[in-house]
Formats: C-alpha cells, sequence, structure tokens
C-alpha cells in the first residue's frame, strides 16, 4: 500500500462529542488529547513520517474565555506529560503558528518542545498552534515586502518556491493526504497554500473517537485512489 509521507489532521467534533454524552466540553478536549496520544503513536507503525495536527487555531481566541483557558491548559499539560516520551520514541516536534502575543510561559514551552527533540527522526508531530492559513500568508507576505524594502531582494525574487520557503512549514513537505472528522466538508483555514494538492478525507466520527482503525482506514482510501488513477500526479495532470 503507497502510505502518504505527510498525514494531516483536522481534530473536530471534541465538543459535539461531550454534548452528546451530557459531559462539559472540557471532557471532550480531555477526551481528544488522548485520541491525539494514540495516533502519534500509531503514525509511524503506518509509515507515516509527518503528522501535522490543528491544535488552536487563529479563530479559537474567539471562544468564551473559559474553554480558550481550558485548551490552554491542556496544551501545558500535552507537553509537560508526554514531551519525555515523545523525545523517548523518536519524535521531532515542530510548531507552526503565530507565537506573537502568546504567553510567555506557553512560547516557553513550545520552544522547549522544539529544542529537544530536534535532532529526532522517526515522526516529526507538526503543531499548529494559533496558526491560520490566511494569516500565515499574510505574515509571509509582509515578511517578503520587508526584505524587499530593505533591498536583500527584488520583487522578481519573489516566486512560488520562494514565498513556500517563507511559510511556517519551510522545510516540511506539503500534506499527501488531509483528514477531518466530524462530518464537517471544509478546511477551516488549515494550511491553505501547502494542501493544494493534498487528497482530502472526512470521517463522520468525532476526533475523540478516531483510532487506529480510522487512520488505517484513511491511508487505504488514499492508496486506492492512487491506484485508481495511476500516481497522484498524474491524476492532477489528467483533470
Amino acid at each position: 500500500m503507497a502510505t502518504p509521507a505527510h498525514v494531516a489532521i483536522i481534530m473536530d467534533g471534541n465538543g459535539r462529542w461531550a454534548k452528546a454524552r451530557g459531559m462539559p466540553r472540557l471532557a471532550g478536549h480531555r477526551a481528544g488529547v488522548e485520541a491525539l496520544r494514540k495516533t502519534v503513536r500509531a503514525a509511524p507503525e503506518l509509515g507515516i513520517s509527518y503528522l501535522t495536527v490543528y491544535a488552536f487555531s487563529s479563530e479559537n481566541w474567539s471562544r468564551p474565555k473559559s474553554e480558550v483557558s481550558d485548551l490552554m491548559g491542556l496544551l501545558k499539560l500535552f507537553i509537560r506529560r508526554d514531551l519525555a516520551e515523545l523525545h523517548q520514541n523518536g519524535v521531532r516536534v515542530r510548531v507552526i503558528g503565530d507565537r506573537e502575543g502568546l504567553q510567555p510561559d506557553i512560547r516557553g514551552l513550545l520552544q522547549e518542545a522544539e529544542s529537544l527533540t530536534a535532532g529526532n527522526e522517526s515522526l516529526t508531530l507538526v503543531i499548529a498552534f494559533n496558526y491560520g492559513g490566511r494569516d500565515e500568508i499574510v505574515r509571509t507576505a509582509r515578511k517578503l515586502a520587508a526584505a524587499v524594502a530593505r533591498g536583500e531582494m527584488t520583487s522578481d525574487g519573489i516566486t512560488m518556491e520562494s514565498f513556500a520557503a517563507s511559510l511556517d512549514t519551510d522545510g516540511i513537505p506539503d500534506p499527501d493526504l488531509v483528514i477531518r472528522t466530524s462530518g464537517e466538508l471544509r478546511l477551516s483555514n488549515f494550511l491553505l497554500w501547502q494542501a493544494a494538492y493534498s487528497e482530502l478525507v472526512f470521517l463522520p466520527c468525532y476526533w475523540p473517537d478516531f483510532s487506529r482503525e480510522h487512520l488505517a482506514d484513511a491511508l487505504r482510501d488514499f492508496a486506492g485512489r492512487e491506484r485508481r488513477f495511476g500516481g497522484l500526479a498524474a491524476r492532477d495532470v489528467a483533470l
């Protein structure tokens, strides 16, 4: 089976999972963290080299303050509790998103996770935190415009390649497959540049119910599309 090197996941449905069980939203987020743990463990076993997860979008700040506080607490707990295991298992952590305005302790934890695991090679776990695809593109455009204004490059030097190299995901291959749980059929501002040619799989299950078998099924779906169209690159050309 052809396995995608890079899988990205929109982890959606924590709140609805909790509501369906008469539980507070925090319970859904906690169950979602456990689903993330299982997915990180399963990914390298299934042949995945890069796993990107949409942990906290730049739009999530509009949620109730209590929920945002809970989400921040869960991030801190995940890093403090799981970082040693991630490092021991050879997982490299990369964080994408805008870190300006984040609390110093959050920024410190993100930096610690990246620094400690920088040399690991079994899996690269990319955490999209305070991330939005449009925001990333705008920040990149500003960065390149400032470089032109300083005389460090010309406007003609802004190409698709140089633009991609200035994104948060520099050095990370574009996702071959994007999975979204909860039955929603949209990208919700996730990896808009990088997912231009990604295969998309939408699953009806809520994120806390996501299992190794769900991931394996999505990989089989991906492989079936590749076989059916004679390779994804050929498919793009044919369309």
